[in-house]
């Protein structure tokens, strides 16, 4: 029976349309939730949206819709995103379903009984688009330190649950899950800016808003977004029913892939409320850096930038896919710009591995009409490629491990460079000069299509769509991960024309 893998992106907030940071994350969760699939994991990928609250309701009495109509239009733009993008998710949940909403409810229910929700009452600074509460000694000039804008003070009855109840709990478990932050940067901040100095309790129920869950024994009060969003990863694998199948197949979540602006949400409340349902803890939570626009952060509100199918209209999905996974370094911030994404198609996509195999396979035709063949007539040069076409799927394995999905990209492509220079430095052409080296000629070019074939496989994840179309050039049955081991290639394979896989896009001044 295959390993469980069970990877979630953050349920992101319909407000607006999504953006190309909204792309990233999805993105990288695809990313990783295809590698897994194709080394043989049984995969759950999962995400979602986030659909109620206080900015939701003004959004929609603004617009003259309720709020559900309001998300509904913007849910259905973003399925339509996932779907240009080639987003494999298993599960996409909404926080207006009905079985959520139940499910909610109950939980909450179970808290209070239980003395980890109580009545009280809230004095602070909240942020309407952040949805946050914020003491003065954390306000920045008085306004939001998220994000800048202005908090206004609000007063109103509330339930809170007992996070600081739990703050030795969750210290113990760092301790003991050293992993369980990633990058470690995180952690370190986690602990010394909000736990160590100690865990108030939170406020989980509002009162100013009714577009939320209402508390079924207290209905003035809606369901505050914490218990509301966070518990979505169980309430999908249909808890509070612990005996239920999916979730006894994957809970506990082994990846909650997130930005780093909610990874204290997803480190400190989520495990306190996971705690406090006696609920095992998720493996991982990474979080990730934002893919900046132009050196700015993206925004809804300042609107600086284009829907994604623009990029993916006039590039190809593989390309916008190939950059955000590329671009962004591990748990770092990276940078967005058309012209950047240009530079990086040509170079990688159109150059090196565009290029490589057209060549290589129009070689194939033209001096053996397009039938492979491996006399093994090697030499020392070859040996040096082949060390590292077989090498190729530890390392990636390794890197992926690790979540540095940049670097494993990287590697992949340094593989294809060296096909490249090997070409460079074998010369086919002068090869296909001498009816001697005919044999050699044959051993040159079967390294360089079974190179490409081992390549396209470990692209798969990332660029599905491209791997797809060179190993249809290649013809081969030998598609699947299982397969990669040097000389697998088949020989008397009839392989099919080349195709241009990426043009070389013109930058325009």
């Amino acid at each position: 029976m295959p390993e469980k893998y069970y990877i979630t992106t953050p349920i992101y907030y319909p407000s607006a349309n999504f953006h190309i940071g909204h792309c990233y994350t999805t993105i990288i969760a695809d990313a990783i939730a295809r590698y897994k699939r194709m080394t043989g994991y049984d995969v759950f990928f999962q995400t979602g949206t986030d659909e109620h609250g206080e900015k939701i309701e003004k959004k929609a009495k603004e617009a003259g819709v309720s709020p559900k109509e309001y998300v509904d239009k913007i849910i259905e733009d973003a399925k339509d995103l996932w779907a240009s993008l080639g987003i494999s998710y298993d599960y996409f949940i909404r926080t207006t379903d009905k079985n959520h909403e139940v499910a909610v409810q109950k939980i909450f229910k179970k808290l209070y009984e239980q003395g980890d929700i109580y009545k009280g009452s809230y004095e602070g600074l909240y942020c309407v688009p952040c949805e946050s509460f914020w003491t003065e000694s954390q306000a920045v000039d008085g306004k939001c330190p998220d994000c800048g804008r202005e908090v206004k003070m609000v007063s109103e009855e509330a339930y809170f649950f007992k996070l600081s109840k739990y703050q030795d709990q969750l210290i113990k478990f760092y301790d003991e899950h050293p992993d369980f932050i990633l990058p470690l940067s995180r952690k370190n901040e986690m602990l010394n800016n909000f736990i160590k100095p100690g865990l108030e309790d939170l406020c989980v129920s509002r009162t100013s808003f009714k577009w939320g869950i209402p508390v079924d024994f207290d209905p003035n009060h809606v369901v505050y977004v914490w218990i509301d969003a966070l518990t979505n990863y169980i309430t999908s694998l249909g808890y509070p029913d612990v005996n239920n199948e999916l979730f006894k197949k994957y809970w506990p979540a082994d990846l909650h892939l997130v930005g780093k602006e909610i990874v204290r949400f997803h480190t400190i409340i989520w495990p306190c409320m996971l705690m406090a349902l006696d609920l095992p803890l998720p493996h991982q939570v990474f979080g990730h850096g934002w893919l900046k626009i132009d050196g700015g952060k993206i925004s809804k509100s300042l609107g600086n930038y284009k829907d994604p199918r623009e990029y993916i209209k006039a590039y190809g999905v593989d390309a916008v896919r190939y950059y955000a996974l590329r671009e962004v370094p591990f748990g770092n911030d990276g940078n967005f710009s058309e012209e950047a994404l240009i530079s990086r198609t040509n170079a990688d996509l159109a150059n090196t591995l565009g290029n490589l195999v057209n060549r290589t396979i129009s070689m194939a035709h033209k001096y053996f009409d397009g039938v492979t063949s491996n006399p093994k007539i090697n030499e020392e040069i070859d040996n040096n490629l082949i060390s590292k076409v077989t090498s190729l799927k530890e390392i990636v394995e390794t890197k992926m491990n690790e979540l540095k999905v940049n670097e494993a990209i990287d590697e992949i492509m340094d593989v294809l460079r060296l096909c490249n220079k090997y070409i460079d430095e074998t010369t086919p052409w002068t090869l296909a000069k001498d009816e001697t080296k005919k044999n050699r000629l044959a051993t040159v070019l079967y390294n360089l299509l079974e190179s490409i074939r081992i390549c396209a496989i470990l692209l798969s994840p990332f660029i599905p769509d491209t791997s797809n179309n060179i190993l249809l050039e290649l013809n081969t049955k030998k598609t699947d991960y299982a397969s990669i081991e040097f000389g697998s290639l088949e020989e008397n394979l009839q392989l099919n024309e080349p195709k241009i896989l990426f043009n070389r896009i013109e930058i325009k001044n």
